[in-house]
Order: structure tokens, then sequence, then C-alpha cells
């Protein structure tokens, strides 16, 4: 019984972009809510709609980065994409969760 040989593409370039298409998204929604709950500030403790914008912002944030944490998990992604991939991500994820825990 003969094992078949392994064929090495050059196609992990091409498979690279198309698998950081959903991390860069993921890391550019994230780092918008990031920016909008570091940037909205309270008038005053009675200015309930801008507690509820950062809260609103860092929970958008966490989501984002959460999701692109899933999608480099995945097998065939880990295997191609770098960790520093969706670093980013998981960085803006760790400062919206810290603009949470201080509060408005």
């Amino acid at each position: 019984m003969t094992d078949s040989p392994h064929v090495d593409t050059d196609d992990r370039g091409c498979l690279v972009m198309v698998l950081a298409v959903p991390v860069v998204l993921l890391t550019l929604v994230a780092g918008y809510f990031c920016w909008t709950a570091l940037t909205i500030r309270p008038s005053g403790a009675w200015d309930d709609d801008a507690c509820a914008g950062i809260v609103l912002s860092c929970v958008m944030t966490i989501g984002a980065a959460v999701t692109a944490g899933a999608v480099w998990v995945l097998p065939p992604v880990r295997r191609v994409m770098g960790w520093w991939w969706v670093l980013p991500a998981l960085l803006l994820g760790a400062v919206a969760a810290v603009r949470w825990a201080t509060g408005g």
C-alpha cells in the first residue's frame, strides 16, 4: 500500500487573506465600540442614557472580541493565522471590560 504524496500548494497566502477578513472586520467593530465607550462622558450621576451607552458599547466590544477569538480558535484558521492576528481584538475587549467595571 502506498501513501499518496503530500501536495504543498502556494494557496496559503490567499487562504490567510480570506480567513483574515472576518477577524479584521470584527477587530474594526470592536475598535469602534471601544472608542465610543471611552469617549462617552456622562454629564452627571443622573445621566442614565450616557451610562447605558457606555455599557452597550462595552458589551458590543466584548462581543466582537470574543467572536474574533472564536473564529481564530477554529483549527483551520489557527493553523494558518498566528495569535497576533486576534491579539488587537482581545486587547480591545479587555479595555472595554475595564471601562465597564469602572463604571461611567
